[in-house]
């Protein structure tokens, strides 16, 4: 057996672990399920006993997206879904009146409950000083010659245009995001893996390029993925079908498919950096 370096052993370890965030959250989901029932969609379980898991798993997500982007177009792509994947977590999808067992809502349309507003205020000012703080380091390193300003250009432009987009939209229209954060960041995360799918097929890695057999994988999960949201939205918007929580279990399991794809192709690289 040739011998695991220490970069390989992290890198599979994390890679594990992202393994196991959707896994989380579903399981989060189910045994929530005797307490308040099935509720119209996952997002929903964050008024539930499921919060906790379901906030962890996706900023544990986050952080192992970051540390596991790898390089070209995927790289800045899965950094700007580590970036939404926190969103996901700390703005809650609103609800309405006896869609959520305990829970007191205050309006006549679906809203975020006021005791959780509060919440929201204080997880979205830590996430927008984070995430400065991360920039800026970048940033140095950047200048340092640490990394590449090349190859780490586009994720830190991309990056600061998210902070400065959730801080102006936070500051200048709150209300705005409460209702669609929430589904805007969820939405917009399952469509950037599609699309980190499809270059895993249409441009891989020269290095460690994916064979045949995974490409045509890659594909199948991408369209599978699109297929699934265009479908949940039409559904659940133009025919009010209650359809949510069935789609986004869908698109929780076909992440896992891919990224268990992912973890199998990249498992034995000598050098899992990003020159590799």
């Amino acid at each position: 057996m040739p011998a695991v370096s220490t970069s390989q052993r992290t890198y599979r370890y994390l890679r594990l672990t992202l393994a196991g965030a959707p896994v989380a959250i579903m399981l989060a989901v189910l045994f929530a399920i005797p307490d308040v029932g099935v509720l119209p969609s996952v997002s929903h379980y964050f008024y539930s006993s499921a919060r906790t898991v379901f906030s962890a798993a996706l900023v544990a997500a986050a952080a192992c997206l970051l540390a596991l982007s790898g390089r070209g177009p995927q790289r800045v792509l899965l950094d700007v879904a580590a970036l939404l994947a926190p969103l996901i977590a700390i703005i809650p999808t609103p609800i309405s009146a006896g869609e959520v067992l305990g829970i007191v809502v205050d309006c006549a349309a679906p809203c975020v409950p006021a005791g959780f507003t509060d919440d929201l205020d204080n997880a979205l000012a830590t996430y927008l000083v984070i995430g400065a703080v991360v920039l800026a380091i970048g940033l140095v390193l950047a200048r340092r010659g640490d990394v590449a300003l090349r190859d780490a250009g586009p994720t830190l432009a991309l990056a600061a245009a998210v902070l400065a987009g959730v801080a102006l939209v936070w500051t200048l229209v709150p209300q705005l995001l409460v209702r669609y954060g929430h589904a805007v960041a969820a939405f917009g995360f399952f469509i950037i893996i599609a699309l980190v799918a499809l270059a895993e097929a249409l441009r891989p890695s020269d290095a460690h390029p994916p064979a045949k057999r995974m490409r045509i994988g890659y594909v199948v999960v991408a369209i599978a993925l699109l297929l699934d949201l265009a479908s949940t939205v039409v559904s659940a918007v133009l025919f009010d079908l209650p359809v949510v929580l069935a789609g986004e279990l869908v698109a929780l399991a076909l992440f896992l498919v891919f990224w268990m794809m992912q973890t199998a192709q990249k498992w034995s690289l000598a050098d899992p950096a990003l020159r590799a």
